[in-house]
Protein backbone atom coordinates (compact mmCIF):
# COMPACT_ATOMS: atom_id res chain seq x y z
CA UNK A 1 0.00 0.00 0.00
CA UNK A 2 1.53 3.39 -0.82
CA UNK A 3 1.20 6.06 1.80
CA UNK A 4 -1.57 8.35 -0.10
CA UNK A 5 -4.00 5.27 0.00
CA UNK A 6 -3.93 5.46 3.62
CA UNK A 7 -6.79 7.07 5.43
CA UNK A 8 -6.55 10.01 7.81
CA UNK A 9 -6.81 7.89 10.53
CA UNK A 10 -4.61 5.64 9.70
CA UNK A 11 -1.55 8.28 8.29
CA UNK A 12 -1.94 9.49 11.77
CA UNK A 13 -1.43 6.44 13.46
CA UNK A 14 1.76 5.42 11.36
CA UNK A 15 3.11 9.30 11.47
CA UNK A 16 2.75 9.27 15.02
CA UNK A 17 4.66 5.57 15.67
CA UNK A 18 7.24 6.94 13.53
CA UNK A 19 6.41 4.08 10.60
CA UNK A 20 5.89 7.02 8.32
CA UNK A 21 7.16 10.97 7.87
CA UNK A 22 4.96 13.70 6.94
CA UNK A 23 7.24 14.09 3.96
CA UNK A 24 6.44 10.48 3.02
CA UNK A 25 3.11 11.00 3.16
CA UNK A 26 3.28 14.51 1.57
CA UNK A 27 5.00 13.35 -1.43
CA UNK A 28 3.30 10.06 -2.00
CA UNK A 29 0.34 12.50 -2.58
CA UNK A 30 1.82 15.17 -4.66
CA UNK A 31 2.41 12.08 -6.81
CA UNK A 32 -0.72 10.67 -6.98
CA UNK A 33 -1.77 14.25 -7.59
CA UNK A 34 0.29 14.48 -10.80
CA UNK A 35 -0.75 11.30 -12.18
CA UNK A 36 -4.47 11.33 -12.07
CA UNK A 37 -4.95 15.53 -12.01
CA UNK A 38 -4.75 15.62 -15.86
CA UNK A 39 -7.65 12.87 -16.23
CA UNK A 40 -9.93 14.82 -13.21
CA UNK A 41 -9.31 18.45 -12.67
CA UNK A 42 -9.92 18.36 -8.95
CA UNK A 43 -7.31 21.34 -8.39
CA UNK A 44 -7.64 24.81 -9.19
CA UNK A 45 -3.81 25.40 -7.89
CA UNK A 46 -0.97 22.40 -6.64
CA UNK A 47 1.11 24.06 -3.63
CA UNK A 48 3.67 21.65 -3.91
CA UNK A 49 6.66 23.37 -2.63
CA UNK A 50 4.88 24.86 -0.21
CA UNK A 51 3.59 21.72 0.89
CA UNK A 52 7.28 20.24 0.75
CA UNK A 53 8.09 22.96 3.17
CA UNK A 54 5.50 22.42 5.26
CA UNK A 55 6.13 18.62 5.99
CA UNK A 56 9.81 18.72 6.20
CA UNK A 57 8.61 21.35 9.14
CA UNK A 58 5.70 18.53 10.59
CA UNK A 59 9.11 15.77 10.13
CA UNK A 60 11.39 17.95 11.88
CA UNK A 61 8.90 18.63 14.84
CA UNK A 62 8.17 14.73 15.07
CA UNK A 63 11.57 14.09 15.60
CA UNK A 64 12.06 16.79 18.49
CA UNK A 65 9.07 15.08 19.98
CA UNK A 66 6.45 17.96 19.11
CA UNK A 67 3.31 16.19 18.14
CA UNK A 68 0.49 18.57 16.97
CA UNK A 69 -2.42 15.74 17.01
CA UNK A 70 -4.02 13.31 14.38
CA UNK A 71 -3.65 16.12 12.00
CA UNK A 72 0.26 16.64 12.02
CA UNK A 73 1.87 15.94 8.66
CA UNK A 74 -1.63 15.12 7.13
CA UNK A 75 -1.93 16.36 3.68
CA UNK A 76 -5.48 18.63 2.86
CA UNK A 77 -6.91 19.83 0.08
CA UNK A 78 -9.25 23.34 0.08
CA UNK A 79 -12.08 24.55 -1.64
CA UNK A 80 -11.53 27.62 -3.20
CA UNK A 81 -13.84 29.59 -1.50
CA UNK A 82 -11.60 29.39 1.96
CA UNK A 83 -8.70 31.95 2.34
CA UNK A 84 -5.38 31.33 2.67
CA UNK A 85 -2.93 34.16 3.11
CA UNK A 86 -0.85 35.07 0.24
CA UNK A 87 -2.92 32.36 -2.21
CA UNK A 88 -5.46 33.42 -4.54
CA UNK A 89 -9.07 32.44 -4.11
CA UNK A 90 -10.38 32.41 -7.43
CA UNK A 91 -14.04 30.29 -6.61
CA UNK A 92 -13.02 29.24 -9.95
CA UNK A 93 -14.23 32.55 -11.12
CA UNK A 94 -12.91 34.42 -13.62
CA UNK A 95 -14.28 37.33 -11.22
CA UNK A 96 -11.82 36.71 -9.07
CA UNK A 97 -8.52 36.47 -11.79
CA UNK A 98 -7.06 39.23 -9.94
CA UNK A 99 -7.87 38.15 -5.88
CA UNK A 100 -5.25 37.71 -3.81
CA UNK A 101 -6.22 36.49 0.01
CA UNK A 102 -4.66 38.66 2.75
CA UNK A 103 -5.12 36.70 5.87
CA UNK A 104 -6.03 32.57 6.46
CA UNK A 105 -9.50 32.02 7.17
CA UNK A 106 -10.16 30.56 10.87
CA UNK A 107 -10.44 27.26 9.22
CA UNK A 108 -7.21 27.17 7.06
CA UNK A 109 -5.58 28.68 10.28
CA UNK A 110 -6.92 26.28 12.61
CA UNK A 111 -5.97 23.17 10.22
CA UNK A 112 -2.25 24.44 10.27
CA UNK A 113 -2.07 25.36 13.84
CA UNK A 114 -3.21 21.27 14.25
CA UNK A 115 -0.19 21.04 12.16
CA UNK A 116 -1.96 19.96 8.21
CA UNK A 117 -0.11 20.74 5.53
CA UNK A 118 -2.02 22.00 2.64
CA UNK A 119 -1.34 20.50 -0.97
CA UNK A 120 -3.53 22.59 -3.41
CA UNK A 121 -7.07 24.43 -3.76
CA UNK A 122 -9.69 22.91 -5.46
CA UNK A 123 -12.29 23.35 -7.83
CA UNK A 124 -15.77 24.96 -7.46
CA UNK A 125 -18.89 24.94 -9.19
CA UNK A 126 -18.39 28.90 -9.49
CA UNK A 127 -18.86 30.26 -6.48
CA UNK A 128 -20.49 27.56 -5.38
CA UNK A 129 -23.76 28.51 -7.21
CA UNK A 130 -24.05 24.44 -8.80
CA UNK A 131 -24.62 21.06 -8.23
CA UNK A 132 -21.76 19.28 -10.78
CA UNK A 133 -18.74 20.75 -10.87
CA UNK A 134 -17.77 20.94 -14.81
CA UNK A 135 -14.74 21.62 -14.66
CA UNK A 136 -14.19 18.73 -12.06
CA UNK A 137 -14.78 14.73 -13.32
CA UNK A 138 -16.64 12.08 -11.74
CA UNK A 139 -13.36 10.13 -9.92
CA UNK A 140 -15.16 6.77 -10.77
CA UNK A 141 -15.97 6.96 -14.16
CA UNK A 142 -14.51 10.41 -16.17
CA UNK A 143 -18.19 10.75 -18.10
CA UNK A 144 -19.97 11.48 -15.06
CA UNK A 145 -20.38 14.53 -13.07
CA UNK A 146 -18.59 14.80 -9.92
CA UNK A 147 -20.84 16.51 -8.65
CA UNK A 148 -21.07 20.05 -6.26
CA UNK A 149 -20.31 22.38 -5.46
CA UNK A 150 -17.37 20.68 -3.64
CA UNK A 151 -16.71 18.68 -6.67
CA UNK A 152 -12.76 19.34 -6.35
CA UNK A 153 -12.39 18.41 -2.71
CA UNK A 154 -14.74 15.22 -3.13
CA UNK A 155 -12.76 13.66 -6.08
CA UNK A 156 -9.18 14.48 -4.77
CA UNK A 157 -10.03 12.47 -1.51
CA UNK A 158 -11.84 9.93 -3.78
CA UNK A 159 -8.73 9.66 -6.06
CA UNK A 160 -5.80 9.69 -3.32
CA UNK A 161 -4.87 13.19 -4.18
CA UNK A 162 -5.88 14.38 -0.91
CA UNK A 163 -5.66 12.71 2.57
CA UNK A 164 -9.22 14.98 3.49
CA UNK A 165 -10.14 17.94 2.07
CA UNK A 166 -12.95 20.89 3.13
CA UNK A 167 -15.33 22.04 1.44
CA UNK A 168 -18.86 24.42 1.94
CA UNK A 169 -22.42 22.88 2.18
CA UNK A 170 -25.56 25.69 1.11
CA UNK A 171 -27.70 23.02 -0.25
CA UNK A 172 -25.60 20.11 -0.48
CA UNK A 173 -22.51 21.04 -1.85
CA UNK A 174 -20.74 18.78 0.54
CA UNK A 175 -22.82 15.37 0.98
CA UNK A 176 -23.90 15.45 -3.39
CA UNK A 177 -19.86 15.35 -4.35
CA UNK A 178 -18.99 12.96 -1.48
CA UNK A 179 -22.05 10.57 -1.83
CA UNK A 180 -21.19 11.17 -5.97
CA UNK A 181 -17.84 9.93 -5.14
CA UNK A 182 -17.79 7.48 -2.32
CA UNK A 183 -16.48 9.88 -0.01
CA UNK A 184 -17.63 10.64 3.57
CA UNK A 185 -19.35 14.30 3.98
CA UNK A 186 -20.01 16.09 6.78
CA UNK A 187 -22.26 19.00 7.04
CA UNK A 188 -21.93 20.42 10.41
CA UNK A 189 -24.69 22.29 12.83
CA UNK A 190 -24.96 25.88 11.48
CA UNK A 191 -22.59 28.13 13.16
CA UNK A 192 -20.38 25.31 14.38
CA UNK A 193 -17.69 25.90 12.23
CA UNK A 194 -16.94 29.41 11.45
CA UNK A 195 -16.72 30.91 8.29
CA UNK A 196 -14.83 34.21 8.60
CA UNK A 197 -12.27 34.01 5.73
CA UNK A 198 -14.56 31.82 3.56
CA UNK A 199 -16.42 33.41 0.29
CA UNK A 200 -20.36 33.56 0.92
CA UNK A 201 -23.13 31.98 -1.53
CA UNK A 202 -26.18 32.48 0.88
CA UNK A 203 -24.69 33.91 4.70
CA UNK A 204 -27.90 31.90 5.91
CA UNK A 205 -27.23 28.53 4.74
CA UNK A 206 -23.19 28.45 4.44
CA UNK A 207 -21.79 26.06 6.36
CA UNK A 208 -17.95 24.23 6.15
CA UNK A 209 -17.08 21.06 6.51
CA UNK A 210 -15.21 18.03 6.03
CA UNK A 211 -14.46 15.77 3.23
CA UNK A 212 -12.89 12.05 4.14
CA UNK A 213 -12.15 8.64 3.41
CA UNK A 214 -14.02 7.15 6.45
CA UNK A 215 -16.44 8.81 9.25
CA UNK A 216 -13.37 8.45 11.97
CA UNK A 217 -11.10 10.99 10.09
CA UNK A 218 -14.61 13.59 9.32
CA UNK A 219 -14.66 13.22 13.15
CA UNK A 220 -10.52 14.30 13.42
CA UNK A 221 -10.83 17.20 11.14
CA UNK A 222 -14.26 18.38 13.07
CA UNK A 223 -12.43 18.09 16.09
CA UNK A 224 -9.80 20.44 14.91
CA UNK A 225 -12.54 22.61 13.05
CA UNK A 226 -15.36 23.52 15.44
CA UNK A 227 -15.42 26.02 18.29
CA UNK A 228 -16.20 29.94 18.39
CA UNK A 229 -15.02 32.92 16.38
CA UNK A 230 -16.70 36.16 17.21
CA UNK A 231 -15.59 37.42 13.33
CA UNK A 232 -18.59 35.51 12.35
CA UNK A 233 -22.27 36.69 13.57
CA UNK A 234 -23.45 33.08 13.39
CA UNK A 235 -20.66 31.26 15.34
CA UNK A 236 -22.02 29.32 17.95
CA UNK A 237 -20.80 30.03 21.83
CA UNK A 238 -20.20 25.88 22.15
CA UNK A 239 -17.27 24.23 24.30
CA UNK A 240 -14.38 22.06 22.46
CA UNK A 241 -14.84 18.57 22.38
CA UNK A 242 -13.05 15.47 20.91
CA UNK A 243 -15.69 14.32 18.29
CA UNK A 244 -13.64 11.20 17.50
CA UNK A 245 -16.32 8.16 18.04
CA UNK A 246 -15.94 5.30 20.54
CA UNK A 247 -15.07 1.67 18.94
CA UNK A 248 -18.15 0.20 20.48
CA UNK A 249 -20.77 -0.68 17.45
CA UNK A 250 -23.35 -1.58 19.31
CA UNK A 251 -26.41 0.40 19.04
CA UNK A 252 -29.09 -0.96 21.19
CA UNK A 253 -31.63 1.87 22.17
CA UNK A 254 -30.82 3.91 19.32
CA UNK A 255 -34.13 5.31 17.62
CA UNK A 256 -33.63 5.43 13.40
CA UNK A 257 -36.10 7.54 12.35
CA UNK A 258 -36.82 5.78 8.20
CA UNK A 259 -38.90 8.74 6.35
CA UNK A 260 -42.42 7.86 4.82
CA UNK A 261 -42.23 10.55 2.98
CA UNK A 262 -40.55 12.90 0.51
CA UNK A 263 -36.73 10.99 1.31
CA UNK A 264 -38.13 7.95 -1.20
CA UNK A 265 -40.21 10.01 -3.79
CA UNK A 266 -38.15 10.16 -7.30
CA UNK A 267 -35.31 7.88 -6.08
CA UNK A 268 -33.19 5.25 -8.26
CA UNK A 269 -34.37 1.87 -6.91
CA UNK A 270 -31.23 1.02 -6.40
CA UNK A 271 -30.43 3.61 -3.91
CA UNK A 272 -33.38 3.20 -2.53
CA UNK A 273 -32.36 -0.56 -1.82
CA UNK A 274 -28.76 0.19 -0.66
CA UNK A 275 -29.81 2.91 1.56
CA UNK A 276 -32.64 0.66 3.31
CA UNK A 277 -30.23 -2.29 3.05
CA UNK A 278 -28.01 0.13 5.29
CA UNK A 279 -30.84 0.65 7.97
CA UNK A 280 -31.02 -3.03 8.26
CA UNK A 281 -27.71 -3.14 9.20
CA UNK A 282 -28.11 -0.25 11.73
CA UNK A 283 -31.14 -2.23 12.88
CA UNK A 284 -28.66 -5.66 12.89
CA UNK A 285 -26.37 -3.63 15.56
CA UNK A 286 -29.18 -3.08 17.73
CA UNK A 287 -30.93 -0.27 16.37
CA UNK A 288 -35.01 0.15 16.52
CA UNK A 289 -36.31 1.66 13.28
CA UNK A 290 -39.33 3.92 13.37
CA UNK A 291 -41.01 5.37 10.58
CA UNK A 292 -41.63 8.92 10.42
CA UNK A 293 -43.31 12.13 8.27
CA UNK A 294 -40.98 14.34 7.03
CA UNK A 295 -42.75 17.85 7.92
CA UNK A 296 -43.44 20.64 5.45
CA UNK A 297 -41.91 19.07 2.38
CA UNK A 298 -44.31 20.97 -0.19
CA UNK A 299 -42.39 24.28 1.42
CA UNK A 300 -38.77 23.07 0.81
CA UNK A 301 -37.90 23.97 -2.37
CA UNK A 302 -39.58 27.45 -2.48
CA UNK A 303 -37.94 28.42 1.38
CA UNK A 304 -34.45 26.92 -0.02
CA UNK A 305 -34.73 28.99 -3.57
CA UNK A 306 -35.86 31.72 -1.23
CA UNK A 307 -33.00 31.92 0.90
CA UNK A 308 -30.66 31.10 -1.06
CA UNK A 309 -30.86 32.86 -4.53
CA UNK A 310 -31.67 37.01 -3.22
CA UNK A 311 -28.53 36.69 -0.92
CA UNK A 312 -26.36 35.18 -3.82
CA UNK A 313 -27.54 38.05 -5.48
CA UNK A 314 -27.06 40.48 -2.52
CA UNK A 315 -23.60 39.20 -2.20
CA UNK A 316 -22.61 39.77 -6.09
CA UNK A 317 -24.28 43.04 -6.38
CA UNK A 318 -21.62 45.30 -7.26
CA UNK A 319 -19.50 42.48 -9.94
CA UNK A 320 -22.96 41.21 -11.16
CA UNK A 321 -23.32 45.54 -12.36
CA UNK A 322 -20.02 46.17 -13.57
CA UNK A 323 -18.71 42.56 -14.84
CA UNK A 324 -21.42 40.58 -15.59
CA UNK A 325 -20.04 38.58 -18.79
CA UNK A 326 -17.33 37.03 -16.62
CA UNK A 327 -19.51 35.16 -15.00
CA UNK A 328 -20.59 31.69 -16.27
CA UNK A 329 -23.60 31.90 -17.97
CA UNK A 330 -25.58 29.55 -15.64
CA UNK A 331 -24.49 31.03 -12.59
CA UNK A 332 -25.20 34.44 -14.03
CA UNK A 333 -28.58 33.96 -15.07
CA UNK A 334 -29.63 32.88 -11.10
CA UNK A 335 -27.70 36.02 -9.77
CA UNK A 336 -29.63 38.35 -12.08
CA UNK A 337 -32.97 36.16 -11.12
CA UNK A 338 -32.27 37.06 -7.28
CA UNK A 339 -32.04 40.60 -8.36
CA UNK A 340 -35.73 39.98 -9.17
CA UNK A 341 -37.25 38.53 -5.96
CA UNK A 342 -38.84 40.93 -3.68
CA UNK A 343 -37.77 41.33 0.03
CA UNK A 344 -41.12 39.97 0.45
CA UNK A 345 -40.49 36.82 -1.24
CA UNK A 346 -37.31 37.12 1.25
CA UNK A 347 -38.80 37.74 4.75
CA UNK A 348 -42.12 34.83 3.48
CA UNK A 349 -39.01 32.36 3.19
CA UNK A 350 -37.29 33.11 6.59
CA UNK A 351 -41.04 32.84 7.92
CA UNK A 352 -41.24 29.43 6.33
CA UNK A 353 -37.76 28.51 7.70
CA UNK A 354 -38.41 29.35 11.15
CA UNK A 355 -42.09 27.02 11.52
CA UNK A 356 -39.88 24.04 9.42
CA UNK A 357 -37.21 24.27 12.33
CA UNK A 358 -39.69 24.03 15.03
CA UNK A 359 -41.39 21.04 13.43
CA UNK A 360 -37.78 19.07 12.62
CA UNK A 361 -37.13 19.88 16.66
CA UNK A 362 -40.36 17.89 17.05
CA UNK A 363 -39.57 15.37 14.97
CA UNK A 364 -36.29 15.29 16.29
CA UNK A 365 -37.69 14.06 19.67
CA UNK A 366 -38.89 10.83 18.20
CA UNK A 367 -35.71 9.63 16.99
CA UNK A 368 -32.25 9.51 17.66
CA UNK A 369 -30.99 10.65 13.72
CA UNK A 370 -32.90 9.90 10.67
CA UNK A 371 -31.87 7.71 7.70
CA UNK A 372 -32.13 8.40 4.23
CA UNK A 373 -30.54 8.68 0.36
CA UNK A 374 -28.21 11.33 0.32
CA UNK A 375 -28.47 11.58 -3.04
CA UNK A 376 -31.91 10.37 -5.38
CA UNK A 377 -30.03 8.90 -8.35
CA UNK A 378 -25.95 8.06 -8.47
CA UNK A 379 -23.66 10.38 -11.02
CA UNK A 380 -25.48 11.46 -14.34
CA UNK A 381 -23.69 11.58 -17.49
CA UNK A 382 -21.81 15.11 -17.67
CA UNK A 383 -23.91 16.22 -20.49
CA UNK A 384 -27.00 15.16 -19.02
CA UNK A 385 -29.40 18.18 -17.61
CA UNK A 386 -32.47 16.39 -16.87
CA UNK A 387 -33.79 12.91 -15.26
CA UNK A 388 -36.89 11.21 -15.98
CA UNK A 389 -38.48 9.52 -13.67
CA UNK A 390 -40.95 6.44 -14.06
CA UNK A 391 -44.24 8.08 -13.68
CA UNK A 392 -42.89 10.66 -16.48
CA UNK A 393 -41.57 13.24 -14.37
CA UNK A 394 -38.54 15.57 -15.55
CA UNK A 395 -36.43 17.03 -13.14
CA UNK A 396 -33.32 19.18 -13.54
CA UNK A 397 -29.94 17.50 -12.95
CA UNK A 398 -29.42 20.12 -10.32
CA UNK A 399 -33.05 20.52 -8.57
CA UNK A 400 -32.52 16.57 -8.05
CA UNK A 401 -29.22 16.47 -6.20
CA UNK A 402 -30.04 19.60 -4.10
CA UNK A 403 -33.51 18.46 -3.30
CA UNK A 404 -32.44 15.58 -0.55
CA UNK A 405 -30.23 17.52 1.07
CA UNK A 406 -31.63 20.88 1.55
CA UNK A 407 -33.77 19.87 4.19
CA UNK A 408 -30.54 19.92 6.33
CA UNK A 409 -29.66 23.38 5.43
CA UNK A 410 -32.65 24.66 5.63
CA UNK A 411 -33.04 23.74 9.34
CA UNK A 412 -29.62 24.17 10.40
CA UNK A 413 -29.13 20.32 11.48
CA UNK A 414 -26.28 18.05 11.32
CA UNK A 415 -25.98 15.81 8.09
CA UNK A 416 -23.66 12.89 7.78
CA UNK A 417 -23.46 10.92 4.36
CA UNK A 418 -21.19 7.65 4.18
CA UNK A 419 -20.68 5.50 0.93
CA UNK A 420 -23.31 1.88 1.31
CA UNK A 421 -21.80 0.64 -1.94
CA UNK A 422 -22.17 0.55 -5.62
CA UNK A 423 -24.76 0.54 -8.25
CA UNK A 424 -24.88 -1.82 -11.40
CA UNK A 425 -22.61 0.44 -13.09
CA UNK A 426 -20.29 0.87 -10.38
CA UNK A 427 -20.96 4.24 -9.40
CA UNK A 428 -21.12 4.73 -5.22
CA UNK A 429 -24.30 5.01 -3.29
CA UNK A 430 -24.62 7.03 -0.14
CA UNK A 431 -26.57 6.86 3.15
CA UNK A 432 -27.38 10.22 4.70
CA UNK A 433 -27.87 10.33 8.33
CA UNK A 434 -29.05 13.72 9.65
CA UNK A 435 -29.34 14.40 13.54
CA UNK A 436 -30.72 17.02 16.20
CA UNK A 437 -28.85 20.91 16.12
CA UNK A 438 -25.78 19.63 17.58
CA UNK A 439 -25.87 15.80 17.45
CA UNK A 440 -22.63 15.36 15.68
CA UNK A 441 -21.10 12.59 18.44
CA UNK A 442 -24.40 10.50 17.89
CA UNK A 443 -24.37 11.13 13.97
CA UNK A 444 -20.94 9.75 13.95
CA UNK A 445 -21.22 7.32 16.19
CA UNK A 446 -23.80 5.58 13.83
CA UNK A 447 -21.68 5.83 10.75
CA UNK A 448 -18.85 4.82 12.59
CA UNK A 449 -20.64 2.08 13.77
CA UNK A 450 -21.92 1.07 10.22
CA UNK A 451 -18.83 1.65 8.37
CA UNK A 452 -17.15 -1.20 11.07
CA UNK A 453 -19.35 -3.37 9.05
CA UNK A 454 -17.97 -3.13 5.90
CA UNK A 455 -14.55 -3.80 4.47
CA UNK A 456 -12.14 -0.79 4.38
CA UNK A 457 -13.17 1.73 2.18
CA UNK A 458 -11.28 1.87 -1.19
CA UNK A 459 -9.52 4.76 -3.58
CA UNK A 460 -11.94 5.30 -7.09
CA UNK A 461 -9.93 3.34 -10.08
CA UNK A 462 -8.90 6.43 -12.01
CA UNK A 463 -8.40 5.31 -15.24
Amino acid sequence: MQPYELSLTAAADAIRARRLSPVELVDSVLARIEEVEPHLGAYVTVTAERARRAAAEAAHEAARGRYRGPLHGIPMGLKDLIDVGGLATTASSRVRADHRATADSTVAARLTAAGAVLVGKTHTHEFAFGLTTPQTRNAWDRGRVAGGSSGGSAVAVAAGAATFALGTDTGGSIRVPAALNGAVGLKPTYGLVPRHGVTSLSWSLDHVGPITRTVEDAALVLTALAGHDPRDPASLSVPAADYRPGADPDLTGLRVGLPRNYYFDHVDPQVADAVRAAVGQLEALGARVVEVDIPMTRYIKAVQWGLMVPEAAAYHERSLRTVPELYQEDVRILLEAGELMSAGDHLRAQRARTLMRAEWERLLEQVDVIAAPSVPMTAVGADETTVDWPDGTVEGVSDAYVRLSAPANITGVPALTVPVGHDRAGLPIGLQLLGRPLGEPTLLRVGHAYERTRPAPELAAVA
